[in-house]
């Protein structure tokens, strides 16, 4: 059977929070529509709506409620249309921090309702949020069996894990990370699946530090191959690498092994568009993007949003003269969430910029042209690179990373959506995240549909 995973932004629970827990000491329930995504030996559900279960329609006591699943059959009908998973959410006000005896009553009864409307035996799960915020919960299987769930995630200014699962010992290896981030964040890196797109400039060093760190996966997807001026930036690329053109997810999963600290690494040397490549970035925990492409960046945010990924984004701009005088050494670590808003909505590019790049990619003729008249504007496409300017920023962009998981900075991380440093000028300036607009919230949590990410130029889903 799969392992389980439960998603959900901040945003999403506290909402839950304010409707089962409003202050009268009283169980309280909602249902929440699921999107699903499913990869990797993972099915992981994602918060899209919640419907809190008006308290009206319920008997509410101190240590039971009992409603009548009527009043959110259409939310069973959007499941059954859909394929998409259900789960009851309910409060104990009291703290109790198992599900009874009746929870398993309840739960049996209506997920064989459930069932009944939803012709497929993709599993659907119950869940408790306690007084402080936590959520346990639980898988319900067709024929009413109970299955744990991995853990629940909430992303939001900060990446919260919930697991009931056992506590392995820490590796020799991470006893000093533990000396400052304790045992508990050091124990959940080795549980992690974290995914990096792009392993070249900043990828590589990033990778890096993520298998010293001791995270336990790594989702790596790149299609390039190994060349000789790679090298400067790859680490554990060898000359040999770059003769034979070995590609770079190869060559990095090699090294990976060879350092033997346990990682699990999932190569995918295709582009994101691939459908294996999303689908396995989808089940991952968490994203980091270091690529150079507009294309690719706009994809990557969309995919955050739609799988509730926590994406933390590394870009470099080195500029220099003719002369050899440098002009810019500067870079920008984003911290997307999947309410927050977007690359365009940041300002980082124009959809004009994003539109210029797939036609040089599609139609090069067309693009040259366009630019000689004036239709269009230069596309970078040739960088300069340099390997400690780029270990500058994949340090800053992990550190971005422990800092959503063990927030440790003398401000909130709400503080931090952009990080902006200017190595050349000796700046460093952040911005808070905002709210998205709400035409692009309605995709929150969708997960897997057809075709993928509303884009019809990625196809149909297999």
């Amino acid at each position: 059977m799969s392992d389980i995973r439960i998603r959900l932004t901040a945003r999403q629970h506290a909402d839950l929070r304010r409707h089962l827990f409003p202050g009268d000491g009283m169980e309280a329930v909602a249902v929440v529509l699921c999107g699903r995504a499913a990869s990797l030996t993972s099915e992981i559900l994602l918060f899209h709506k919640i419907e809190p279960v008006p308290y009206t329609a319920c008997t509410r006591r101190k240590d039971r409620i009992d409603w009548r699943p009527t009043v959110v059959e259409p939310f069973f009908r959007e499941a059954a249309e859909n394929d998409l998973a259900i789960v009851k959410v309910h409060s104990h006000p009291s703290g109790y921090r198992a599900f009874s005896h009746t929870d398993d009553d309840s739960d049996v009864n209506l997920f064989e309702s459930v069932y009944g409307w939803v012709d497929s035996d993709r599993p659907h799960a119950s869940a408790i949020m306690l007084p402080d915020g936590r959520i346990r919960a639980r898988a319900v299987l067709v024929g009413g069996a109970f299955a744990p769930v991995r853990h629940v995630e909430v992303v939001g200014d900060d990446i919260v894990f919930w697991s009931d699962g056992p506590k392995s010992a820490i590796p020799a290896f991470v006893e000093r990370h533990a000396q400052l981030f304790g045992s508990g964040t050091t124990t959940l890196l080795g549980c992690l699946r974290v995914a990096v797109i792009g392993c070249s400039g900043t990828g590589s060093p990033v990778i890096e530090q993520l298998v010293r760190l001791g995270v336990g996966e790594l989702v790596l997807v790149d299609p390039d191959h190994v060349e000789e001026r790679n090298l400067n930036r790859i680490l554990g690329a060898t000359t040999e690498d770059a003769r034979h053109g070995r590609l770079k997810v190869d060559v990095i999963g090699r090294h990976i092994a060879r350092v033997g600290l346990g990682t699990k690494v999932h190569e995918f040397p295709t582009p994101l568009q691939d459908r294996a490549a999303m689908r396995a970035v989808a089940a991952s925990d968490l994203v980091i993007g270091c690529m150079d492409s507009l294309s690719g960046r706009h994809l990557l945010s969309r995919l955050a949003r739609y799988y509730l990924l926590p994406y933390v984004d590394v870009g470099v701009k080195l500029e220099a003269l003719d002369d050899g005088t440098i002009n810019q050494v500067a870079g920008s670590i984003h911290y997307l969430q999947p309410t927050g808003l977007d690359f365009v909505d940041r300002g980082v590019f124009s959809l004009e910029a994003l539109e210029a790049e797939d036609l040089l990619r599609s139609n090069p003729d067309e693009y040259r042209e366009r630019h000689a008249r004036g239709y269009v504007r230069g596309v970078q496409v040739d960088r300069p690179a340099v390997i400690s300017v780029n270990m500058h920023f994949a340090s800053l962009a992990v550190n971005e990373v422990l800092a959503r998981l063990h927030p440790f900075r003398m401000d909130d991380n709400k503080e931090f959506g952009t990080t902006r440093v200017s190595l050349s000028h000796s700046q460093l300036e952040c911005e808070p995240d905002e709210l998205a607009p709400p035409r692009t919230l309605a995709s929150v949590g969708r997960g897997d549909i057809d075709p993928p990410l509303e884009m019809p130029g990625l196809g149909s889903l297999p």
